[in-house]
């Protein structure tokens, strides 16, 4: 889970070309589609805040956790910019802890890939449920196996900006169903514009089936609702990318 550090201060760079606003109103959407108009919801591996962000904006009274200290100190710098009453928790997401209960969790940006053990995962699932209002949504979406064998795969992938460049080398373990890639970042010096510092980290996801969340959801005490392909509402196929999930908090709270 220890990823995204110098990678923290030019993650939104590299990151502008994911629809966040496109996916925020369509999260939105499937809380009011499930009565969730309003209340608390928790961004669960928030990141930068970018969706934290459009979130509030929308309304929700929001809370965000991520475990990288950089990450949050850019979504910190976001929020004395809007002025949004967000509540940024530096917790690892398979065991956080918050306060009290929450209407929605959300997890967007395959989050949940992060997680590569499935016991941690199904424990991080059942004490997300103990946290949730009765009834209460969990809105996810996941990398499909399909994504990392057929599309990432192994090969390298490197993008050249002004600001700074990286260097992507990615492989896929088809046996363990881990997808490892090798970040090198040569991000521009602030003080001195003419040097480029250079960085290296490393990062590993794990594949998921549907079949395989499904199980783990209901090992960990939710109640599985639908799944769609990617942020649409069409199912999911053999060539899905993306999957996002709903499910809600089922089993305690309504005797």
């Amino acid at each position: 889970m220890e990823a995204y550090t110098s990678f923290a201060r030019v993650y939104d760079i590299f990151m502008d070309n994911v629809p966040y606003k496109e996916w925020a109103d369509y999260l939105g959407k499937i809380l009011k589609e499930y009565g969730i108009d309003d209340g608390l919801v928790l961004d669960l591996g928030c990141g930068t805040g970018s969706m934290t962000e459009m979130l509030a904006s929308s309304g929700y009274d929001m809370i965000g956790v991520d475990n990288a200290e950089e990450m949050l100190e850019i979504a910190m710098e976001k929020k004395v910019e809007s002025g949004h009453d967000i509540l940024y928790l530096l917790q690892d997401m398979r065991e956080f802890e918050l306060y009290g209960t929450v209407r929605a969790v959300i997890s967007a940006c395959d989050s949940v890939n992060y997680i590569t053990d499935d016991e941690d995962l199904t424990e991080g699932l059942r004490l997300l449920n103990n946290y949730l209002d009765p009834v209460g949504l969990f809105v996810f979406d996941f990398n499909t196996e399909y994504k990392y064998r057929e599309i990432l795969g192994e090969q390298t992938i490197a993008e050249d900006r002004e600001e700074c460049s990286f260097i992507w080398d990615n492989y896929y373990d088809e046996d363990e169903r881990i997808n490892e890639y090798e970040l090198t970042l040569f991000v521009r010096d602030e003080e001195q514009p003419q040097l480029y510092r250079k960085y290296q980290e490393e990062h590993f996801q794990r594949a998921y089936t549907l079949e395989q969340i499904r199980h783990m959801l209901t090992e960990a005490g939710l109640e599985y609702v639908t799944a769609y392909d990617d942020y649409t509402k069409e199912s999911p196929h053999d060539r899905s990318e993306r999957i996002c999930v709903v499910a809600r908090e089922h089993g305690k709270g309504l005797a």
